[in-house]
This record gives C-alpha cells, structure tokens and sequence, in this order.
C-alpha cells in the first residue's frame, strides 16, 4: 500500500512538473515563429503572484485615495464617532453648567437671605446657617433692587444676553490641513487658507443645500452651500467638484476634491470662507483649525 501511494505522489509530481510546449507557426510558411514551455506547477504560481499584485494594488488605491469615501458604511463610521464624541462633550457640558447653576442660585439665595438648612447642606452637610439671620438693606439697595426689577422685568435678552445662530450647531472642519492665512477684513481676504495634501477630500461643514458650482479665472472652482440660521460657506481653489446645484448635503460629507485651480492659487490648498446674513465671518469664531 505504501509503494502504492508513494508510486502515486511521484507520478503526481511528475506530471505537474512536466513541462508542455506552446508554438506559434507562420501559416504560409510553417515556420515556427514563437515558442515558450511551461508546466502546470509554474503556470499556477504565475496565475497566484498575479492575482496577490492585483489585490493589493486595489487595496492601495482605495486605502490612498478619496476613492475610500465612497465605499457603503466608510464615512458613515466616521459621522457617528464624531456624533458620539460630540454627545459626550454636550452632556459632561450640561453637567458642569447644572451645578455652576445650582451653585449660583444658592448664593443668590444666601445673598438675599432665602436660603434654608436643608438647601445648604445639599451642597455640604457642615455648613451651619442661622435661619434667622437676615442681612440688612441699606435704603439705597432697595431703591436700586427696585428700579432695576422694574427695567429687565420685560428684558427676555437678559435669560440669554450671547445668544448666537450658532447655538446647539456643531461646524465640521471642511478640510484636515494646516492654517497657511487667516481671516483680514482690511485686506479683503474674507476667510482662510487651509493646506492639505493633494486630492484630499473637501467636506461640507454644515448640513445645507448646493446653490453655486462653477469656475472663476480667480479662484478656480468653486462651490457654495446655503445653511440653517442664515449661514453661507464657500470652498474655492478646488480640483474637482462633487455635487451639483441643488443637491442636498449633509455635515462631514465629501463635497469637492482640493487642488490648485485659478490664477490666486500657488499650491494646493482651500480658501474657506463662512458668511452670516450676507456679512463674512471669521470661520476661526466657529470652527477649531
């Protein structure tokens, strides 16, 4: 039985070892033209060294490439991290703001002589207050209390004297790069220039709508989305532009591939702007570079 086997793996190897010859004939002539010999062994690994170059060459390309922002479920990972982060921050934020405004309240209390033991000891159960005690008023401090009542009692910017547009808004960064030139009014520069490598993927900072793609002999191409609370971003120098007018966007998606265009460029960057009500902005206000 073994010499059996045995006499079996060597006829095995032997046959795929053997070596098998391929001619190529001029047919007029009968002259052999071409010829290469190869066996079932070496045409395999042939076959396997090329298909491992081609997985990885498409591996590379995906991996380099914005091509990557585009495959189902990629960017979409990146969203909900950022979503998750944010939701983290907003809540340890709300915490902090609920006890500086428990805090607030129970001074304004003590201030006023409201407080009571029990309030008092939610905050420390050592401390020792007087019910009794009252702090006096002088007759000014009662003139002035009173007629400052009467002027904010229908003042409603007084709950939230910073109320701004941009409130419970999260910008996303249009670009990771580095800040080359920031925003100047005096010298018309209306935004900032952010440099990044070679096609690399200009997202949309807010949710918002495509009202302008074009080209501009200055600024090459470029593209506008209009957002909630009056909000206008501009993305300008780019290499390629991904939506159309019209279409509808989300925050942190690709929207327009960075690059060099227009006769202001000198290299590949984004020129960022932010305008509000038909004001620019500084983005720096709104957005961490």
């Amino acid at each position: 039985m073994r010499k059996f086997e045995k006499k079996n793996m060597k006829a095995f190897w032997h046959r795929i070892r053997f070596k098998y010859k391929l001619s190529f004939f001029n047919e007029s002539t009968l002259e052999e033209v071409w010829s290469f010999r190869m066996s079932q062994l070496s045409a395999f690994l042939v076959l396997a060294i090329f298909a491992f170059f081609l997985i990885t060459v498409t591996s590379l390309i995906i991996i380099l490439t914005p091509i990557r922002n585009y495959l189902p479920g990629y960017l979409d990972v990146e969203v909900r991290k950022e979503i998750l982060q944010n939701a983290l921050r907003a809540d340890s934020l709300e915490r902090v703001l609920a006890m500086q405004a428990f805090y607030l309240n129970n001074v304004t209390e003590i201030l006023t002589g409201t407080m009571t033991v029990d309030s008092v000891r939610e905050i420390d159960s050592l401390a020792f207050v007087n019910a009794d005690y009252d702090i006096p008023r002088t007759k000014n401090e009662e003139d002035f209390i009173k007629t400052f009542e009467e002027e904010e009692k229908y003042n409603l910017t007084a709950l939230n004297p910073h109320h701004t547009p941009t409130d419970a808004v999260f910008f996303y960064k249009p670009v990771n790069g580095i800040l080359s030139a920031t925003f100047n009014s005096n010298t018309r520069h209306y935004g900032v220039d952010l440099v990044a490598a070679p096609k690399e993927s200009v997202m949309a900072t807010l949710d918002g709508t495509v009202v302008f793609t074009g080209f501009d002999p200055r600024y090459g191409n470029v593209i506008q989305l209009q957002h909630k609370n009056g909000f206008l971003s501009v993305y300008k120098h780019n290499e390629l532009l991904l939506k159309e007018t019209g279409d509808q966007v989300i925050a942190g998606e690709a929207i327009a591939i960075i690059g060099n265009t227009g006769n202001l460029s000198t290299g590949p960057h984004l020129h960022f702007e932010l305008w509000l009500k038909g004001n620019p902005v500084n983005p720096q206000e709104y957005i961490v570079f």
